[in-house]
């Protein structure tokens, strides 16, 4: 495994075109605590053969992460291809506890994985190398075992304006309040227009939670 300093790596900025999940991950720490953590790892491969075993990742956790703590310790991880975005947006902005990851996730006897039970599709991972600095990391990840839950819903705009605003949320110390009112502004007719009430729902609380994080600051 290897560890280097900022000036071996080449770790941002990439080259060339980046095929990014938008994901949910869970790890396991040494206590037994599962974690479920929103994350765009870097896909090699094609993400639709049926086995998923030709397909590899390469997760890019921040470094004070319960993500990157986890995995260092366990190298084992669950990627998850999910359309639900309320549970994108709990993850995002930590609204979901120890008590509800249990019952959202079940282990793979004998392993640390957990995937979801409700999900698109989970591939099951190990960590081969792992390359990080103070603040970012790099772990390249081969898939082990992979499994095909329940259809995928398909493409819809408020899903996808939900995960947008999501990234908001976890935004909000770096991004100008008036730039996230002004995405803010034009993510919500996509609302409007095609949300469920899942959707609807989960707008909502992001907006809540970024007023929250954007009064604080």
């Amino acid at each position: 495994m290897r560890f280097l300093d900022r000036s071996q790596m080449r770790l941002f900025p990439r080259k060339g075109e980046v095929l990014i999940l938008e994901s949910l991950v869970s790890s396991i720490d040494a206590s037994g605590r599962v974690n479920l953590a929103p994350m765009g790892p870097i896909v090699h491969g094609d993400l639709t053969e049926p086995s998923g075993m030709g397909v590899t990742f390469t997760l890019r956790p921040f470094v004070s992460s319960r993500t990157f703590s986890n995995l260092k310790q366990s190298k084992c991880a669950v990627i998850h291809v999910t359309d639900d975005a309320m549970l994108i947006a709990r993850a995002a902005v930590g609204q979901i506890d120890d008590v509800d990851v249990a019952g959202l996730v079940r282990q793979i006897e004998g392993t640390d994985w957990w995937p979801l039970i409700d999900c698109h599709r989970w591939f099951a991972v190990e960590i081969e190398s792992i390359e990080h600095d103070e603040v970012r990391s790099e772990m390249h990840c081969r898939v082990v075992r992979s499994k095909m839950v329940r259809p995928f819903f398909g493409f819809n705009r408020a899903k996808h304006a939900v995960l947008e605003t999501a990234i908001l949320a976890t935004r909000t110390h770096l991004i100008s309040a008036d730039a996230i009112h002004d995405e803010i502004k034009r993510l919500t007719p996509l609302i409007d227009k095609t949300a469920g009430s899942a959707e609807h729902d989960a707008f909502k609380m992001l907006r809540r939670i970024i007023d929250e994080r954007l009064a604080d600051q």
